[in-house]
């Protein structure tokens, strides 16, 4: 495949403003919001129960969520240091491509839109199809297949508007963003009250040594981690931040900072109200809480926490299909998907090519399953990205980074996660191994199609066809201005 050539000036009297291309439109409080607004997503409301049900007990499930910030924190400022120091957007895959080479790179956005994208996207869709549907069934079950419908829906609603404006999607998100956080104060506020009165008996032996199993710490720190996932999404649209250097890092350190204060103190108050086995028994946490300290509002919660993971999945749909924009602008993925659309301005085959990947593992998917599924290809590529970052500063010390990172901080986040994703193959062998080799069949398709491209000339010209006329269909160009 080839690289998609950029015009650096115009031509034929052009303005700039004309011109096909991403705009800078994501200011500081956009981007904060864009952050927080994708990290608190359903993670927070349904990842408790598999952080207790996985260390075993109340202190260390809140130690686990407590270091599982810090962490997050930590490869967020990694992320910064990448933003700054490499100004296309793409996130993962760009970093990889600047420090480690095109086969990582290629990888990583094979294993992005094969299952990682769908996985997680599919799992956030139930969770906000659950939360909508649970409340008219109480206290009976509600349909699987319905809570399915209710999914697709809202898929289709984040994906309608991420084609349609990009302005759109950012004003959605700072709303949504505002919404989830009232939801979280609302949490919050009860369960700080209970315990300032003394309601402490479910903190008693929070460090239950019996119940504690190290063998399955891996898959709560996955859990845990995967409440805080997001983090990175902001680096995925670095072209599109205005005056990047300055509102990148600042926008990172303050999302992530606030994030995990609220989520230590909002299982201080789940904690603070339910027994542990009450919170492994419920499939909806924030629901049985708010029916137990909320009773005036309890009904509103559902829908606070529904909208929240709208809009982790709206973050989550705005970001991640710059990654494959970028990755077929170099050529790693097939052209028409570095295209935008030519009044919208918005990447529209990107982002139709997610649709339906995420419909087909909502449908077949289990939610606690994909978490694990997912998240050992996904760490596994973020450490590859923080030791590509170090590798690069040796040989490059002298590469501008307006911003950079401590040195101890890089190190201990890139081997935390390959610490974790080295026990995940004991803690989880078969979901782990699974991950493992679809992320390996990426490598024949590079050489095939990339490094040697031994496509048959025939089916050459059968896609380069289909491209023309999908291309004409959608209305989409390449960019004409270069914006890195």
């Amino acid at each position: 495949m080839e690289r998609t050539p950029i015009k650096k000036d115009q031509d034929n009297g052009q303005t700039e403003e004309e011109a096909v291309r991403l705009r800078r439109e994501i200011g500081l409080l956009p981007a904060v919001s864009f952050i927080i607004g994708t990290v608190v997503g359903s993670g927070i409301f349904i990842a408790p129960k598999g952080v207790l049900m996985n260390s075993g007990s109340v202190g260390l499930s809140l130690l686990v969520w407590a270091l599982c910030g810090v962490l997050s924190l930590f490869g967020a400022l990694c992320y910064a240091e990448l933003g700054t120091s490499f100004t296309k957007s793409g996130g993962h895959y760009t970093y990889l491509l600047e420090t480690l080479g095109p086969l990582p790179a290629f990888l990583r956005l094979w294993v992005e839109f094969l299952f990682i994208r769908p996985a997680v996207a599919s799992y956030v869709s139930l969770a906000f199809g659950r939360y909508v549907v649970e409340p008219f069934f109480a206290p009976c079950p509600a349909p699987t297949a319905l809570i399915k419908l209710v999914s697709i829906l809202g898929l289709t609603f984040v994906v309608a508007v991420n084609c349609w404006s990009v302005t759109m999607a950012s004003r959605i998100q700072v709303t949504l963003t505002f919404i989830k956080m009232f939801a979280l104060v609302l949490i919050i506020i009860p369960g700080v009250i209970a315990l300032a009165k003394g309601k402490t008996e479910n903190f008693q032996n929070g460090f239950e040594l019996d119940s504690i199993t190290l063998d399955r710490l891996p898959l709560a720190f996955y859990n845990g981690l995967y409440a805080y996932g997001g983090w990175f999404y902001l680096n995925f649209v670095t072209e599109e931040v205005i005056n990047p250097n300055r509102n990148i890092p600042l926008a990172i350190i303050c999302s992530m900072v606030t994030v995990t204060v609220f989520y230590v103190l909002v299982n201080v108050a789940y904690y603070t109200m339910m027994t542990p086995a009450e919170l492994l028994l419920s499939d909806a946490v924030a629901v049985t809480f708010a029916n137990r300290a909320l009773q005036g509002v309890a009904s509103v919660i559902p829908i606070l926490v529904a909208l929240s993971c709208l809009g982790a999945l709206n973050g989550g749909f705005f970001g991640s299909p710059r990654m494959l924009f970028v990755g077929a602008r170099e050529g790693h993925w097939p052209p028409i998907f570095s295209m935008i659309h030519i009044r919208r301005r918005t990447p529209l085959p990107a982002v139709l090519f997610l649709y339906p990947l995420v419909v087909v593992m909502l449908i077949t998917g289990e939610i606690y399953q994909l978490i694990n599924f997912a998240s050992f290809s996904r760490w596994f590529f973020i450490a590859l990205a923080t030791l590509g970052m170090l590798v690069h500063r040796y040989r490059f010390p002298h590469h501008p980074r307006p911003f950079k990172v401590p040195l101890a901080i890089a190190v201990t986040f890139t081997a935390v996660c390959f610490f974790i994703v080295g026990l995940s193959l004991y803690s989880d062998p078969w979901n782990t191994g699974r991950s493992c080799a679809l992320t390996l069949t990426g490598v024949p398709v590079y050489y095939v199609t990339i490094y040697r491209f031994r496509v048959p000339r025939r089916l050459r010209h059968i896609f380069n066809y289909c491209s023309k006329r999908l291309q004409i269909l959608l209305e989409v160009a390449r960019q004409e201005v270069q914006t890195y």
